[in-house]
């Protein structure tokens, strides 16, 4: 397979009315805040972006970092291909966004953002460091519903989406794969399930 070219994907009308082009899409949904590093996701596209392999990115939340990603996605000369949609409440909306997503990205500690990601059948992408990261990082599977990269490495992250990206898997596959872990792991009655059995046992 030729690295610079990913498999084509079916896009939201979201999605095509904002960039007009189907390049992969990776996305992020939460608080823009220091501790998620969503600058490196910038950083990560400017160095595949030099290796001639370009990708679109949506940020699906407000907070205090949008300001200074605003003004590092300018100087990177990646405004054309960077959406910050902005805080939605929309289920409908933020499913369409995410869904037709090829990878979630979150450079710092993943939290419920792996959760909601792969309830709408995306895969997902954070650090290796499991010591600072939430119980959510557990529903990444490595190969089958996400990966990890080197913690704060910004060379390993960009490897790492575009090796998954170039990965082969059927994403419709991916896609039940994160259904599944979802379906058995996280729905309500799996949950009330764990807390009897730490409350009888």
């Amino acid at each position: 397979r030729d690295l610079h070219s990913f498999p084509t994907r079916r896009s939201s009308d979201l999605d095509l009315e904002h960039f007009h082009n189907d390049l992969p899409n990776l996305v992020f949904i939460g608080r823009l805040i220091a501790d998620k590093k969503l600058d490196m996701i910038i950083r990560a596209m400017m160095i595949l972006r030099d290796k001639g392999i370009k990708m679109n990115m949506t940020y699906i939340g407000d907070g205090p970092k949008k300001a200074e990603l605003e003004a590092l996605v300018q100087e990177s000369g990646l405004k054309d291909n960077v959406w910050f949609y902005g805080a939605c409440y929309d289920e409908k909306q933020i499913s369409q966004l995410i869904y037709n997503a090829d990878l979630c990205v979150s450079p710092g500690d993943i939290g419920l953002t792996a959760i909601h990601s792969m309830t709408f059948g995306t895969p997902v992408i954070t650090h290796n460091d499991f010591s600072h990261q939430g119980p959510e990082f557990e529903a990444i599977d490595d190969g089958r519903t996400g990966t990890f990269y080197q913690v704060n490495d910004v060379d390993d992250l960009a490897n790492c989406i575009q090796t998954w990206l170039n990965n082969g898997l059927n994403r419709e596959q991916i896609r039940q794969n994160c259904y599944e872990v979802i379906d058995n792991k996280y729905n309500p009655h799996r949950q009330v399930e764990m807390i009897r059995k730490v409350i009888f046992n």
